[in-house]
């Protein structure tokens, strides 16, 4: 079901979002307050950043396109059925915005490797900064972009969400059970 639900499309389905974490991420870039903030991280609170991002999307995502399915009926068929769907569409978000996340930082560290000179920041910060700082503060930079990803959904609509979370056939599967026409 996942690999039916294409989630690496999910971001060109969002084009909101995508728009949303593309200019978060070059604001944030070129902050001097987030080259401090990254710089003050240590590797567990970068990696607690990246999973709560990660995390905060696909529930956004889920709330705002209303794509937690619920039971028809009381039957265990009914209930089991529900939470296979839901389990899929978790799974199906969750790789889907990895490979955002994943394209974010790859775009970021572009970004930041043409537009940022590390003895700049150094100077601009009193502090020592060297190319590997670039990588840490990409590593924040991402995080904080899909946060902003997160807020451009909000300017999509409910078929787009769900159009870019589902195959075509799903979405129709689901038009079906919840007595929508397709």
């Amino acid at each position: 079901m996942v690999l039916a639900n294409r989630p690496w499309l999910l971001a060109a389905g969002l084009k909101s979002a995508l728009v949303a974490a593309l200019a978060t991420g070059a604001i944030a870039t070129i902050e001097p307050t987030v080259w401090l903030l990254a710089a003050s991280l240590s590797g567990w609170r970068l990696a607690v950043a990246t999973i709560a991002s990660i995390a905060i999307v696909i529930t956004w995502i889920v709330i705002d396109g209303g794509l937690w399915g619920r039971p028809e009926d009381g039957s265990a068929q009914a209930r089991e059925r529900s939470r296979l769907y839901n389990t899929s569409t978790l799974l199906t978000l969750t790789v889907g915005v990895v490979i955002c996340y994943l394209a974010l930082y790859a775009v970021n560290l572009a970004r930041a490797l043409f537009v940022l000179d590390p003895a700049v920041m150094g100077d601009s910060l009193g502090t020592s900064f060297g190319y590997v700082d670039l990588f840490v503060l990409t590593w924040f930079v991402a995080s904080v972009a899909t946060i902003g990803g997160a807020l451009g959904t909000g300017l999509e609509s409910d078929e787009a969400i769900r159009a870019a979370a589902y195959s075509k056939r799903e979405e129709d599967r689901r038009a079906r059970l919840a007595g929508e026409p397709a």
